[in-house]
């Protein structure tokens, strides 16, 4: 039976929370966990260091991810980063040996009393090595190279036989190397335990693979052909091990890519917006004509009737993860409490009353303000009207348990920068402009006013040419400035999204990435205030790379309560990354 793309994404973050679990108890560090496929440190991403620790969690059985998991927390336990990185080598393929060699020293460490990691370490290396030979990888001469050593070292490292299946297989190469690696090698077990000393040995393996690989691409130079099949195998062996920013891999509900952003490091993480003179916060009703948004709410409302959505039962589910007991008022004559003065006489007239006590009474309620912040990006045009129902429902049954809503959009004023672009090429064209767009901050339904009142200005959505571009990072700030000023004491930001931060004017004036940098900033500063819980919700894409607490939809299925379910588990907390 086939799976969905929702199903898949649903099993993948299901593996990394179990992992991420795993390694938080391994290390005793709770700010490591996982954001789309890559594992963060807080805001941090460590890259896997070895290449039969990169996994797919939608293909992989979970102990391959189990033992990803073990090998980057003995990593994390025995392994100086500051060290390695110093003495890690420049050559492409002499830093993926180093890699893999300082990854295969630290598994040698499994504590005795966990046989079960040990067991998943070393099932995952045999798995890889037999799924690396099996590929045909190993019939060139680089291919077989590379196999040979790593198979040598693991071997000698973990005192254990090469496998069997290709013993032999490499013994002649396995012959070939013993006297250029035979004492480095004995060098690797010998000082395992000392990783300056260790990397001594290890390097020296690194660079007699690296010398034989240049060699054999520069026999090969003349053989367009062979030297394109070893430089696969090159690159198949090491799987990228996370050298450049933004690789990955295509799982189900895709990921949203992003990078670094030099124009934004080199400005000390300073963001900067070239003018805001025409920047502009309005009201979304304003901007349709009555008639035409009395069509929007009939087709929005006839919409919604389809889908029968079950507002009591989801309203329930949301009071359960938000209610919380409030005072109201006193109960007296109480036969336990705090004792009533003004009983005392009866205490004397009647030694057997026991009515004498009064205590604070508690109902449920929710002291809780949620802001829904949607994209109006070009591309989120053809998933609005699902996105729509979906936040209607959320705020009407949000507003049946007590709670405030607010409904914002953002986008630009223009295409391709408007006049804040113009103004700039009219100034000589600065390096580092900044933000280079007209901002439009949109209001659809205010905290204080009900979805009743609101009902009609939230059918703005539906108009098709408020869809231009998006400059989320400004957005949150706004969104949350917006939720500083509610007197509620637990402050949600839910932002609905289907892609990263996108300004063409911006992005070639700057860089592609200069967007996104700030969008990350943004969300890590608010969130290490404490002040605002900053959720993402992705809409056909995870947004992982920018939320941490995040949920990945697929709005081309009907709005079942499945989907309604998963929103409340994010909101309650239960989906963190």
């Amino acid at each position: 039976m086939t799976t969905s793309p929702q199903q898949q994404a649903r099993r993948q973050e299901r593996i990394e929370q179990l992992c991420a679990a795993s390694l938080r108890a391994l290390t005793g560090d709770a700010d490591l966990h996982y954001r789309g496929r890559r594992l963060y440190q807080g805001e941090i991403r460590l890259p896997t260091h070895a290449p039969h620790l990169r996994i797919d969690p939608a293909q992989d059985a979970f102990s391959d991810c189990r033992a990803a998991a073990d090998g980057m927390a003995l990593r994390l336990l025995h392994s100086d980063a500051a060290l390695h990185r110093r003495l890690c080598p420049e050559d492409p393929v002499e830093r993926l040996f180093f890699e893999l060699l300082e990854q295969l020293r630290v598994e040698t460490f499994a504590p005795n009393d966990m046989p079960g990691m040990a067991a998943n370490l070393r099932q995952r290396f045999e798995r890889w090595s037999h799924a690396f030979h099996r590929s045909g990888l190993t019939e060139g001469s680089i291919g077989i190279l590379l196999y040979t050593v790593a198979q040598m070292c693991w071997s000698r490292l973990h005192a254990r036989p090469v496998l069997e299946e290709t013993e032999g297989f490499i013994e002649s190469t396995r012959y070939g190397l013993a006297d250029e690696l035979g004492t480095p090698l004995a060098g690797l077990r010998r000082q395992r335990h000392d990783q300056a000393a260790y990397a001594v040995h290890s390097l020296a393996i690194a660079r007699i693979i690296g010398a034989r690989v240049r060699a054999a691409r520069a026999a090969s130079a003349s053989e367009d052909d062979a030297k394109e099949r070893e430089e696969e195998t090159t690159d198949a062996f090491a799987l990228l091990l996370d050298f450049e920013e933004g690789d990955g891999d295509d799982n189900g509900i895709a990921a949203t890519t992003s990078g670094r952003s030099k124009v934004f490091e080199d400005a000390a993480l300073s963001y900067r917006v070239f003018t805001t003179r025409f920047d502009r916060e309005v009201a979304a009703g304003s901007l349709v004509r009555r008639a035409l948004l009395r069509e929007y709410r009939e087709r929005l409302d006839q919409a919604t009737a389809e889908q029968a959505i079950n507002l009591p039962r989801l309203a329930r589910r949301l009071g359960h993860v938000l209610w919380e007991p409030r005072p109201d008022g006193w109960a007296y004559g109480e036969e336990e409490g705090h004792i009533d003065g003004r009983r005392l006489a009866q205490l004397v007239s009647s030694p057997t009353e026991r009515r004498l006590f009064y205590r604070q009474q508690l109902k449920l309620g929710t002291d809780c303000a949620v802001s829904l912040l949607i994209d109006c990006s070009g591309s989120m045009k053809h998933h609005i009207m699902p996105v729509a129902m979906m936040v209607e429902s959320v705020m009407r049954a949000l507003e049946m348990i007590g709670a405030s809503t607010e409904l914002l959009g953002f986008t630009t004023g223009a295409w391709n920068g408007g006049r804040a672009y113009q103004a700039w090429l009219r100034g000589g064209r600065p390096r580092g402009p900044g933000r280079l767009n007209e901002v439009c901050h949109m209001v659809f339904k205010e905290a204080d006013r009900s979805w009743r009142r609101a009902r009609s200005d939230i059918a703005a959505l539906l108009k098709p040419d408020l869809f231009r571009e998006g400059i989320d990072g400004e957005a949150v700030e706004w969104a949350c400035e917006r939720l500083l000023t509610r007197s509620e004491t637990r402050r949600i930001l839910i932002v609905i999204s289907d892609g990263c931060p996108a300004d063409s004017a911006t992005n070639l004036a700057n860089d592609a990435y200069y967007l996104d940098n700030h969008l990350k900033e943004v969300v890590a500063r608010r969130a290490r205030e404490g002040q605002i819980e900053i959720l993402g919700l992705g809409v056909g894409l995870d947004l992982s790379p920018f939320y941490r607490r995040c949920l990945a939809t697929d709005m081309s299925q009907a709005l079942d309560s499945h989907l309604f379910e998963e929103i409340v588990d994010l909101i309650s907390g239960r989906r963190r990354r």
